[in-house]
């Protein structure tokens, strides 16, 4: 018997990406895999993500991570949500939120066609009053959910905050601990093999040569192995999402820490602002059509919350996404597979996903074309219904200005049309299969920039205009008791996982 087994993986790259990738192939596999990590100090890494979504807990639980230590050696905080402010107009703000909205499963009909009857009738608060998580957000409250089934303390939903080059060195000690063998080198050749194309083995400048049977390609935009070994292709989106630069900067913690991010839209794009204990990052994320780097790094300094703590960071992108995001015996994991703008926290969960399906897909030798083909057309599926969430909060607003005004204007995919329209006519959202982004979330984005249905599910009108009001009003009620129980979110954080001064 032949043994086909893949014995020996090779990760191109450091950094959030080529660590995650180590950790997890590591804790899976154990000695049945021999992991090399081939990384070089000369070569930075990018490091937007560190703004997550609730499925990264799912990733560090498999890892066996304790979330304290994890908080504690990332600096990290918590996150409830999203805000978003001056997208809709000037002025104007709302929570994209995890978790549920409104009280207890209402069954067939959720609670927001419940909640849009009271709205037109004229009565009733913002969506965001009936939402646990904004709630809390709002006041500066956090903590980790209770063993109470029938209270929302007991279902609440938050991901993280972390700085994502002390995440990357964290995994990197468990990985070492655990035998997975670091090369310090630059990647100066890579040999494919001349009949099938394959990547056979690289070439590092010290002269070592090194082999693997499975290559992971974290090299960042570039794509050294996907791209400028294999010639892959690359689908660019700009014509969907325009914006191409983006300026990154820290500055002095704030007293109040936030425990949501905050996304706030600007003349050419959009700052973000993720809270951790140590520093806020920041960063203006904007197309390079409409504004100037200069005139953009002057907008992001005149619009930090405290004193900057280095000069802004330039980083350079095309919007889109690999031809192919495993082929031969490659397979791009993070900004190696293409690149979506930070918007909704979704780099580190494309890390994620990646290796989910890598994972279960796992090859043997042959490399089968069916197994890659799956890969490809579940990550492709991904990568575009990620595309049509993000293009929604251009496409609804008001906003005035050239890129706003070009963004209203562009002609969108066929699959974010249907969606505008089914939620338009009936306040109805179709999930397809798994696509990340939730009914919920859907719904929030829809309301929070002013897509509003016409109707609402006929069910409704089974209660009476009083027992409507009631049982909104009494979720308002339980809502608001529960998150006065909550303590703020820096006493939270400084009873249960501060990290050390740095």
């Amino acid at each position: 018997m032949i043994d086909n087994r893949i014995q020996s993986v090779v990760i191109v790259g450091g950094g959030t990406s080529g660590w995650m990738s180590a950790a997890l192939l590591s804790k899976l596999f154990g000695k049945a895999l021999d992991i090399r990590v081939v990384e070089s100090d000369e070569i930075g890494t990018v490091g937007v993500g560190e703004a997550t979504i609730p499925q990264i807990r799912n990733f560090n639980g498999t890892l066996g991570l304790d979330e304290n230590e994890f908080v504690r050696e990332t600096q990290g905080s918590f996150k409830l949500g999203i805000q978003f402010v001056n997208w809709l107009r000037e002025g104007h703000r709302y929570i994209h939120s995890f978790g549920t909205v409104g009280g207890r499963d209402l069954g067939l009909v959720q609670f927001y066609h419940y909640w849009l009857k009271l709205r037109q009738s004229g009565m009733g608060a913002d969506l965001g009053a009936y939402t646990f998580n904004t709630i809390a957000a709002l006041q500066n409250k956090f903590m980790r959910p209770l063993e109470r089934p029938n209270s929302p303390l007991g279902s609440i939903a938050y991901a993280f905050h972390f700085d994502a080059g002390l995440y990357a060195r964290f995994l990197r000690r468990k990985c070492e601990a655990a035998g997975v063998v670091r090369t310090e080198g630059k990647i100066v050749d890579v040999q494919l093999n001349p009949e099938s194309g394959f990547v056979q083995s690289l070439q590092l400048a010290s002269g070592e040569r090194i082999r693997g049977d499975l290559y992971l390609d974290c090299s960042g935009f570039r794509g050294l192995l996907i791209e400028q070994a294999l010639q892959t292709g690359y689908e660019d989106w700009s014509r969907w999402l325009p914006v191409n630069r983006a300026l990154a900067v820290p500055c002095a913690s704030s007293p109040d820490l936030h425990p949501y991010t905050r996304s706030t839209a600007r003349e050419a794009g959009w700052q973000w602002r993720i809270p951790l204990q140590h520093r806020t990052g920041n960063g203006y994320v904007y197309c390079s059509d409409f504004i100037s780097d200069d005139e953009a790094a002057a907008t992001l300094l005149a619009n930090l919350d405290g004193k900057p703590l280095a000069d802004p960071r330039p980083l350079r992108f095309v919007t889109g996404m690999r031809k192919q995001f495993w082929n031969k015996n490659v397979v791009a994991i993070g900004l190696a597979s293409g690149f979506l703008e930070p918007l909704e926290s979704t780099s580190i969960h494309f890390v994620q996903s990646s290796l989910a399906q890598l994972v279960a897909l796992f090859p043997d030798k042959n490399f089968d074309p069916a197994s890659i083909a799956q890969y490809n057309q579940r990550t492709q599926f991904e990568f575009e219904r990620s595309r049509d969430f993000i293009m929604l909060h251009y496409r609804a607003t008001e906003r005035t200005g050239p890129l706003w005004q070009h963004a209203r204007e562009m002609p969108i995919p066929d699959t974010l049309a249907h969606k505008i329209e089914l939620f338009r006519e009936s306040a109805a959202v179709q999930r397809e299969h798994e696509e990340l982004f939730s009914e919920i979330s859907w719904m929030q984005v829809f309301l929070g920039q002013n897509i509003i249905p016409k109707r609402y599910h006929p069910m409704v009108d089974l209660l009476s205009d009083s027992e409507l009001k009631e049982m909104i009003e009494g979720t308002r009620r339980v809502l608001d008791n529960s998150a006065a129980l909550l303590p703020a979110h820096a006493e939270y954080i400084a009873k249960t996982c501060a990290a050390k001064a740095m």
